[in-house]
């Protein structure tokens, strides 16, 4: 018995064609690699802007946190070379004074229970903290006039 189909339209290996090779088959459409490439690259840029914004967030918090750190160290440094008449202890909070001759010193006093006896101009309320810096308490100082 003869094939009747014709054998250039038959092939012994049907998965190697391009196409489908008889109505049962299933669909093959070309791949358009360009719109997968495409559609691959912008959820990339997607996510990697999302990150990038991720991190310059943190970024910036931990500048921030560094400039609160280096102000600490800097208003500490101007305490240490102040007048200080007594050991000030972690916790507590101190008021800073500036005499007349431009000397700082450290006080326990409040600038109120100083009242009309006070000789000094009141800098700032600060608190000794664990580490040994000091805490700004009230927004009157400002290191760079000092």
């Amino acid at each position: 018995m003869q094939n009747p189909i014709d054998k250039d339209k038959v092939t012994e290996t049907p998965a190697t064609l391009e196409y489908a090779h008889h109505v049962g088959s299933a669909v093959i459409k070309p791949i358009d690699k360009g719109l997968i490439k495409g559609r691959a690259m912008a959820a990339m840029v997607e996510q990697t802007n999302k990150q990038m914004e991720q991190i310059q967030v943190q970024m910036k918090l931990l500048i921030d946190q560094a400039k609160t750190i280096n102000r600490r160290v800097e208003l500490s440094e101007l305490i240490y070379n102040a007048e200080i008449g007594f050991a000030p202890l972690v916790g507590h909070i101190y008021y800073m004074y500036q005499k007349n001759n431009g000397v700082y010193s450290m006080s326990m006093l409040t600038p109120e229970e100083w009242g009309h006896s006070l000789k000094h101009t009141f800098v700032s309320k600060v608190k000794l903290m664990a580490d040994h810096t000091w805490e700004v308490l009230n927004d009157t100082i400002n290191l760079n006039d000092l």
